[in-house]
């Protein structure tokens, strides 16, 4: 082939600055492009070898190798795969194969550092101009007779190519660094670079540098291959020790037998993993390498709790692995990591779209192939395909849960606390994982035993059919005393609200807080569960809405009947009139609602109960921080209610003019506060002032 110039065939000369300036973000995405075009080259020479098109060498060994020269300003990608005839430069490389140039240039002149869009274009190798300031490709076709071509261009529009001397079947394509991106020569720069975006690609990659020192290793003599070059041969004496026999006499042991060895030049060790573990079949995985490959990727030494290997072939092909990682809620930060595949070629570290926001907290891997390799965000946020990718994924995960739930339920309730928030957070913001997930959603109760939202509803239906006699002995509510005449025949009320037949499920949001609450549950043989996360309020009236059949209420919403003995309509009454009188007087505040009754637990003189709705308006005001007029615009509707079994109640009752009745009324009101709220500073130092006040009452 005789000498050629020529000009590429583009139809604007900008095409270069964009490309230097716009086309990505990260500049070093040049390696990926051209080591993914060696990838390529190689894949389909070993295709036409399977369909009988080519015969390869029976030492073949397919391989890229990156060569970097500081001291040329060099860097060099070599591939031993099926190379280019100069038609074929002339083709794919002269001629940049796009539509409408100048319609792309108006597009994206102004998106400098947004989306990735080289690839839509055919112009993957156009990216080493990003880096280079003149880029030379000497390569050799598979076809037989091929000529070696040689091409080079100095990032203008103007190229040579001419015939070649490059005898190997296969590119090597060298980059004359421009200044601004020397620091490509250097190797460790170039390995880390590698390791970014090279990690996983299917074909063995080696990186060297140019003129470096051989470096020697000593391996056994029956591990030698025909490839090591020997520099000595090396031979070992055994080694002995002198020890003492079983009569204490001193003998030489051989602790080390002879041995031969060789000394060779140091065998290269590929960067990438050719056979990545998300590519294997999940039963040929073991438990070791899936925690190995979540160090080696994420470079976190924390065990992840479990994961998910995903494999699927249709209606798209997806494989990977995601892992739910070990969190510290009060340190680390709970956005994992998803980074994004295309055969085995890195998109992107971060790519949010192809998972559904409640399991950001996920670290994986995913590799798509029907995803483009250079696919844009906003491409991908407005993709049908990847929600659908999205919803398999979903599926995926309330699969594994639903499965651990069922058969490794120990394990499950280990890791329900760690995973809980985002669970729940799901159900929030998906109706279908919701729906999978409705009957392995876990509740910790106060004796902090773990049960699924239908073991818990059955329990409660239960605890609700029995009521304690006087003497906390259990009876069947169904049982009536025919021969009680006290006992009225009630008559439907047509004024009347319908009664709430829903089952009640109670809850606990501070153990320690409501602990006076939870010794009573407890001493009723009654049960409630924990809900001490923020997003709680939100869940539990989700899972409301969704089923009329329960509602949630705090154990401190109200004095439930099964912690109060039975009265006669009238019998409290006047007790209740009278401690109303007393402690709104004590407190200076007449708005205050008191009620009366009678605590089977004596030692309780008081309690506080806010309504389940006004609480959780106000929790729901907080959580999305809408209190821009003050928390008083929403005020509390609580009650004190007052136990006429306790002792302190009574003295109150009977002494209410007694000098300390109003001291005895703000303790007993403050302490009922504390037991469902923390005091506010005024009110804890008020509160301790009159504790002091009232034990040196007892010293005189």
């Amino acid at each position: 082939m005789s000498e050629k110039h020529g000009n590429l065939s583009i139809t604007s000369e900008n095409i270069f600055p964009v490309i230097k300036k716009w086309l990505y973000s990260d500049h070093d995405i040049f390696v990926r492009e051209l080591v993914s075009n060696g990838c390529d080259a190689i894949t389909k020479l070993k295709k036409l070898d399977l369909m009988g098109e080519y015969e390869l060498p029976d030492d073949y060994k397919p391989k890229i190798e990156i060569i970097v020269n500081p001291e040329d300003k060099t860097m060099t990608f070599i591939d031993n795969g099926l190379g280019m005839t100069a038609d074929e430069v002339d083709e794919y490389i002269n001629q940049i194969a796009f539509s409408g140039a100048t319609d792309f240039l108006e597009k994206y002149k102004d998106k400098a550092n947004e989306d990735q869009i080289i690839g839509h274009f055919g112009l993957g190798f156009y990216s080493a101009f990003m880096v280079a300031d003149a880029v030379h490709i000497d390569s050799l076709s598979y076809q037989k007779g091929a000529s070696a071509v040689h091409w080079e261009c100095d990032g203008g529009t103007e190229f040579d190519m001419k015939d070649g001397i490059y005898d190997k079947v296969g590119t090597k394509i060298t980059l004359f660094l421009n200044e601004d991106s020397l620091e490509f020569a250097n190797e460790y720069r170039a390995r880390e670079v590698i390791e970014k975006y090279c990690s996983f690609m299917p074909t063995e990659i080696y990186l060297t540098k140019a003129n470096a020192e051989e470096e020697y290793e000593e391996i056994d003599v029956e591990d030698k291959l025909d490839t090591d070059t020997v520099i000595e041969e090396i031979h070992e004496e055994a080694k002995y020790e002198e020890k003492e026999n079983e009569d204490g006499k001193k003998e030489k042991v051989e602790v080390s037998p002879a041995k031969d060895k060789l000394k060779i030049v140091k065998r290269p060790v590929p960067l990438n993993d050719t056979n990545p573990l998300w590519a294997k079949h999940p039963n040929d995985c073991t438990e070791e390498e899936y925690k190995k490959f979540f160090r080696d990727v994420f470079a976190d030494f924390k065990e992840p709790l479990f994961w998910i290997h995903l494999n699927m072939d249709y209606p798209f092909n997806l494989k990977g692995i995601l892992y739910f990682p070990k969190i510290n809620m009060e340190y680390d930060s709970i956005e994992g990591t998803i980074k994004l595949y295309n055969n085995q070629v890195f998109v992107a570290d971060n790519i949010k779209e192809v998972i559904p926001e409640y399991l950001m907290l996920l670290k994986g891997v995913i590799d798509c192939p029907d995803l483009p390799l250079n696919v844009s965000r906003s491409a991908l946020q407005n993709d049908g395909f990847v929600k659908k990718i999205q919803d398999y994924i979903s599926k995926k995960v309330a699969d594994k849960l639903a499965g651990m739930c069922k058969t490794e339920k120990e394990d499950y309730e280990k890791y329900w606390d760690d995973i809980s928030p985002f669970i729940k957070f799901g159900c929030l913001k998906d109706d279908k994982f919701c729906d999978r997930m409705n009957d392995y959603i876990l509740f910790k109760d106060i004796e902090d035993k773990y049960i699924t939202l239908p073991d818990l509803l059955v329990k409660e239906e239960k605890e609700e059919a029995d009521v304690t006699d006087e003497d906390g002995n259990k009876v069947d509510a169904e049982v009536v005393d025919e021969d009680d005449s006290s006992k009225k025949e009630d008559t439907p009320d047509e004024n009347a609200e319908p009664e709430d037949t829903r089952t009640v499920v109670y809850y606990v949001t501070d153990k320690e807080q409501q602990g006076q609450y939870i010794k009573m549950f407890k001493e009723q043989g009654m049960n409630a569960v924990i809900l001490d996360h923020s997003i709680d309020t939100s869940f539990i009236s989700q899972l409301e809405q969704r089923n009329e059949t329960y509602k949630f209420q705090r154990i401190d919403a109200d004095v439930t009947d099964s912690l109060v003995e039975e009265t006669g309509d009238d019998e409290l009454n006047d007790e209740e009139k009278s401690l109303s009188e007393i402690f709104k007087k004590a407190l200076s505040n007449d708005q205050l609602e008191v009620k009366v009754a009678k605590f089977k637990n004596k030692d309780v003189a008081s309690m506080l109960t806010v309504s389940e709705e006004s609480r959780r308006m106000k929790d729901m005001m907080r959580m999305y921080n809408m209190y821009g007029m003050g928390e008083d615009a929403f005020p509390t509707a609580s009650t004190l209610v007052l136990n006429a079994n306790n002792e302190l109640v009574q003295y109150i009752l009977n002494n209410k003019d007694g000098e300390n009745v109003d001291l005895f009324c703000k303790q007993t009101y403050d302490l009922a506060s504390m037991a469902n709220a923390p005091l506010s500073p005024e009110e804890m130092t008020e509160f301790i002032k009159r504790s002091n006040d009232i034990m040196m009452m007892l010293t005189k």
